[in-house]
């Protein structure tokens, strides 16, 4: 009786990229069950620009992470604090599931609050109900079974309401070109310089573009584009829409790929692509020097220790993709 009555829905999900992009299909479910309903969602700043356009969101509400530190912190904190308590949801739903996140949901007022049976750091203690996922499977999955505990129904397919993005100056989408994507903040996940350049030579005179955040320099060759450092994430998402394949380590821009194309490699050194992978079965990864459609993972053997990816590794993937993006006639 209760779900059936909702007027506003609180999601709590500030962080990381990849995990708020794995969220928007549960956030979609909800909508279509409550489509009167005032959804609104907790979310970092750096990470809003995702919920762009956004038709199953109304109302955007930033938890500005950043600024509670330093001299100013208290009163970022108190004017957040104070925004926040008057959201007054009828439902919180904790995505998130660390003590922060459930801590935020008790702060909006919410009449009840769900999370999900693995939340860390104490946060069943805030919850008035819980919805039983498995740990181990993929964060859509598990995120969907939160969903379903607030009167969601699966259907044959899942939305993805990924943003156009924002087209970069001076940068045209012809010729044709491969996005590269090397960088990850997780130890040992990253291209090596060498990988860059090899894969750039590998795909001579296809064009490829290098994206990404990092402190490494990268010295590309000549039909490489180097855009690291130099994109929004909005940018990021029109390059990945254009782009004829993708290519990248396990990270959010990873994530976005999948959701928007099937054009896409993803490698895994020493995480596992069953449960942190694409979440679309026509995708494609590299793992231990073996290639998988991720429609495949179920009944692949696959070695649980990984290994670091290297330049001879660049090989089999050129095979792969090079049928999917021609050569040019123009750059011949």
């Amino acid at each position: 009786m209760f779900l059936a009555n909702l007027k506003s829905i609180l999601i709590i999900k500030p962080s990381s990229l990849g995990d708020v992009v794995h969220t928007l299909p549960a956030v979609a479910l909800l909508r279509d069950a409550h489509p009167h309903a005032e959804i609104s969602w907790v979310i970092n700043r750096e990470f809003a620009p995702l919920l762009r356009g956004n038709s199953d969101v109304n109302h955007v509400q930033i938890f500005p992470r950043h600024e509670f530190r330093g001299l100013g912190a208290t009163g970022s904190l108190f004017r957040w604090w104070r925004t926040t308590k008057l959201l007054r949801p009828d439902l919180a739903l904790d995505f998130q599931g660390l003590l922060r996140s459930a801590l935020i949901a008790r702060i909006s007022g919410a009449r009840e609050i769900c999370g999900m049976s693995d939340g860390r750091e104490g946060s069943l203690w805030f919850y008035h109900r819980v919805a039983k996922v498995d740990r181990h499977g993929h964060a859509v999955e598990r995120y969907i079974k939160l969903a379903e505990c607030a009167g969601a129904t699966v259907g044959d397919s899942l939305r993805w309401p990924i943003p156009t993005g924002d087209p970069l100056p001076r940068f045209d989408d012809y010729p044709p070109f491969i996005l590269l994507h090397p960088f990850a903040r997780g130890g040992g996940k990253s291209l090596s310089n060498a990988v860059v350049q090899e894969f750039c030579r590998a795909f001579s005179p296809t064009r490829v573009v290098t994206v990404g955040q990092s402190q490494h320099k990268i010295e590309p060759p000549e039909n490489c584009i180097e855009l690291t450092n130099q994109t929004s994430l909005l940018q990021l998402i029109w390059l990945i829409r254009a782009a004829r394949f993708v290519v990248s380590v396990d990270s959010g821009p990873m994530h976005i790929a999948a959701a928007v194309t099937d054009n896409l490699l993803s490698i895994h050194t020493w995480t596992d692509p069953r449960r942190v992978g694409p979440y679309n079965p026509d995708a494609w990864v590299w793992k231990s020097g073996q290639l998988f459609r991720v429609s495949e993972l179920g009944a692949a053997k696959i070695k649980r220790r990984g290994r670091r990816f290297k330049p001879k590794d660049v090989l089999a993937i050129a095979e792969l993709i090079r049928p999917l993006v021609p050569v040019d006639p123009m750059l011949a």
